[in-house]
């Protein structure tokens, strides 16, 4: 019997995409823009909640929509997660959606190492982890879209989020990278950095500037999709507040509360 997953990708069939933390708000948005043109399986740990998003999702769209258990540092599972993304698609082509973090308080890191290690685990290693166990498969298909939620946070080290803007950063360098190897099969991965997003990341930090609704977000994520983007700031005034925050010198800027 012929393995479809091995055979080259289908240009009639439908694309799909991979979620990866899918029960976040902006994960959610974004399912429900692509989900008219694609299928989706939905990875993430409330399994409850993935399967009524993906029962939504095939009604309203009439996609396929599938959950699937995933932990962003069980890295030994992630293998597996691959191989089924492969099963599921076919000879669909395979696109990543990473929307998975973790921002705990800073003051709660500083006084708890585990804290810091799940923090830059989650953020840092998870994604690695994910990126490089597609990559083969991604490469072999010659073409498809990956992209991958950073932050302004890794910008710069700030006193309130260090740690976890310090994962970004790391992030933020490995797809450098990974773009790089990546464009030579003709798959295009895009950095999105987000500002203040109104989800329940942000929820307890009070009312913030800017702050963009999940739906006008991945909006605006998949029309950079479509311009084949390699960074972006979203909403665009963040490109101008960073690149501002990065000059200042650190004599000055070790002295700010930012």
């Amino acid at each position: 019997m012929t393995d479809v997953a091995a055979l080259p990708p289908d240009p009639l069939a439908r694309e799909v995409w991979v979620i990866l933390g899918a029960s976040s708000a902006v994960a959610r948005a974004f399912s429900r823009g692509v989900a008219p043109d694609a299928d989706l399986l939905l990875c993430g740990r409330d399994m409850d909640d993935l399967g009524r998003m993906a029962g939504d999702l095939r009604v309203r769209h009439d996609c396929r929509a599938e959950a699937v258990n995933f932990n962003a540092t069980d890295y030994d599972s992630h293998c597996g997660l691959v191989e089924r993304a492969a099963a599921f698609a076919g000879r669909g082509r395979l696109n990543l959606f990473i929307a998975f973090g973790d921002m705990p308080e800073q003051t709660e890191i500083d006084n708890d190492f585990a804290l810091a290690r799940r923090t830059v685990e989650t953020n840092y290693l998870g994604a690695v982890s994910v990126l490089s166990r597609f990559a083969p498969r991604l490469e072999a298909q010659g073409g498809g879209s990956v992209v991958v939620l950073g932050s302004v946070a890794g910008d710069r080290g700030r006193l309130k989020n260090y740690v976890y803007g310090s994962a970004k950063a790391g992030l933020h360098a490995y797809v450098q990278g990974y773009r790089a190897r990546m464009h030579r099969a003709g798959v295009h991965v895009m950095t999105v950095k987000p500002g203040f997003l109104d989800t329940a990341m942000t929820w307890s930090l009070g009312k913030l500037p800017m702050a963009m609704q999940p739906d006008a977000f991945a909006a605006t994520i998949m029309k950079h999709l479509k311009a084949k983007r390699d960074v972006v700031y979203v909403p665009w005034p963040w490109l101008g507040i960073m690149t501002i925050i990065r000059t200042v010198p650190e004599r000055v800027f070790k002295r700010t509360n930012i």
